[in-house]
């Protein structure tokens, strides 16, 4: 399998294991560290990461162009946008309504997807295009997809982690690369070469923030 591949299947497992930890079960109505996400929405949204890749693999092959992953993130219309901000309710409300589930039966449907995605992904182009519901009129590269995925796991287990009181769980070096790399990427976008350069390696320069989002 390509690396994204792998990186998504390391960050999958990963959040995974999280998911089915007690101290998330005995949180899921409590608020978790997102404005207006509860534990259980945002536990959620960490699973559709997984959940939705067999769904976009089982979807007819879009008509759309197929972008790059900056062009992907400069369209995307929830980067800057508010908590309020109408693609973000949207957001909020299905990985709710995913949580509605509850704990037991989404890691448990969680667990399951991963298991059968090792041999499903093995025969896939890497190159094929694929598109999600919540896009606009694009596409993206199967493995450009697998490495948003990548990113959007690596993070919500880290809010997961921090709304519950529990460890963020550690990745493959690799893996972790990976997310830091586009992490990196996106934030050279938002605020410019210099001010990164500057965050990495002079503190007494250093801007006061280069989040990417």
């Amino acid at each position: 399998m390509t690396d994204a591949r792998v990186e998504f299947l390391a960050a999958a497992r990963a959040a995974e294991g999280l998911l089915r930890r007690p101290e998330v079960a005995q949180a899921w109505e409590r608020p978790s560290a997102l404005a207006q996400w509860s534990v259980g929405g945002l536990a959620g949204h960490l699973a559709y990461q997984v959940l939705c890749v067999p769904e976009v693999l089982a979807a007819p092959a879009p008509g759309e162009e197929t972008v790059g992953l900056l062009e992907h993130y400069r369209r995307s219309q929830w980067l800057g946008a508010g908590v309020d901000a109408e693609i973000n309710v949207r957001i909020r409300q299905s990985s709710e309504a995913l949580g509605a589930s509850g704990p037991v039966a989404l890691s448990r449907r969680v667990a399951d997807t991963i298991a059968g995605l090792p041999a499903v992904l093995a025969g896939e182009d890497g190159a094929r295009a694929v598109r999600l519901p919540f896009w606009g009129a694009w596409s993206l590269a199967l493995d450009d997809l697998l490495t948003t995925r990548t990113m959007e796991l690596a993070v919500h287990a880290d809010d997961l982690a921090v709304s519950v009181g529990v460890p963020t769980p550690e990745l493959p070096p690799e893996t972790s690369e990976s997310v830091i790399g586009l992490l990196t990427r996106l934030a050279v976008r938002r605020h410019g070469p210099v001010s990164v350069l500057r965050a990495l390696s002079r503190a007494e320069r250093a801007p006061g923030s280069i989040a990417a989002f």
